[in-house]
């Protein structure tokens, strides 16, 4: 199976989670998301009142500098983490 391929994959199954996962990993599997499909960050922080979006800015933000299929690789790896832990 190729790369995209099994990203995609998990990417639909980490959406049918029994559980929330706990808000650091879903921080971690955001920022993997996007840095996998957008790349480096490329919008500017929220302002101070927007709380949720100067999460996910810093979440994608810590990713910046990762390629494209490193970010998938590690995205993969988390998700099946969560999948693990959390069932589907």
């Amino acid at each position: 199976m190729s790369l995209q391929a099994d990203f995609d994959r998990v990417a639909g199954d980490v959406r049918k989670l029994k559980a929330k996962p706990k808000d650091e990993e879903l921080k971690e599997i955001y920022g993997l998301y996007k840095q996998s499909v957008v790349g480096d960050v490329n919008i500017e922080c929220p302002g101070p009142l927007d709380l949720k979006g100067q999460a996910k800015w810093q979440a994608w933000s810590t990713h910046k500098g990762l390629s494209k299929e490193d970010a998938m690789r590690a995205y993969i790896s988390k998700a099946r983490e969560l999948i693990e832990k959390y069932g589907i």
